[in-house]
C-alpha cells in the first residue's frame, strides 16, 4: 500500500508516524496536555515521555504492519508536530470499515488542519487502503469536531450513551460516518 504524505494546509504537512517520532509526540502531547483533556481517556504519566511514546509508536507501526491502523502526524517545516490522524480498527471483507481519530494544537486551531487532513485520509482510505466506509464519533457536546466532521462529507447516524471512557468517566458519543465508495469489496 502506498501512503503518500503531502502538504496540508500553510506548511503543514502530513506524514506516516515513524519511530524517530517519539520525542517530538511526546513534547506535542505535553503541549496540549490541557487542551486534550476534556476529549481523551485519561492518561499515565508515561504517556507523556519520549520513552511512552516510543512504546506506543512501536505498537502502532506493528498494526500498521498487519494492516488494521494507519497514523499520520501533522508536521511543520520545524520538525514540530502539531497533531495526528489515525484509522484504526481497519476491516477488510464485507465490511471494508475503518475509525478515524483526529487531534490539532492547540496553537493551530481554526487554521483548516482538521479539515484538510480529515479530506485527504478519506481519499487515501478509498484510493489506497479501499475502505468503503469510515465511521468517527464526538462526544456529544464536541461541536467543533462535529464541523469538521459535516464539512468532510460525514453524516450522523446516530448517538451511543456510555461509547467511551473519556476523562475519567464513560461518556455519551454522536456517531458519525462517510461512504466513500460503492465497489465490491477484495476478499
Amino acid at each position: 500500500m502506498r501512503i503518500d504524505d503531502g502538504e496540508l494546509a500553510a506548511g503543514v504537512t502530513l506524514r506516516l508516524l515513524t519511530a524517530g517520532d517519539a520525542e517530538a509526540l511526546a513534547a506535542a502531547y505535553t503541549a496540549n496536555r490541557a487542551h486534550l483533556a476534556p476529549w481523551d481517556p485519561v492518561r499515565p504519566e508515561a504517556f507523556f515521555t519520549a520513552e511512552g511514546q516510543r512504546q506506543r509508536i512501536q505498537g502502532l507501526l506493528r498494526q500498521h504492519a498487519e494492516d488494521s491502523v494507519v497514523p499520520w502526524v501533522f508536521e511543520e517545516a520545524d520538525g514540530r508536530i502539531v497533531g495526528a490522524i489515525t484509522l484504526t480498527g481497519i476491516s477488510r471483507g464485507p465490511f471494508c470499515s475503518a475509525h478515524l481519530g483526529y487531534w490539532v494544537a492547540a496553537d493551530r486551531q481554526g487554521r483548516g488542519l482538521a479539515c484538510a487532513a480529515v479530506a485527504r485520509v478519506c481519499a487515501l482510505a478509498r484510493d489506497e487502503v479501499g475502505l468503503h466506509r469510515i465511521e468517527a464519533s464526538t462526544l456529544v457536546e464536541n461541536a467543533g469536531s462535529q464541523r469538521v466532521l459535516a464539512k468532510s462529507g460525514f453524516q450522523e447516524i446516530g448517538t451511543a450513551p456510555d461509547y467511551l471512557h473519556i476523562n475519567g468517566r464513560w461518556r455519551d458519543c454522536r456517531l458519525f460516518q462517510r461512504i466513500l465508495h460503492g465497489r465490491d469489496p477484495a476478499f
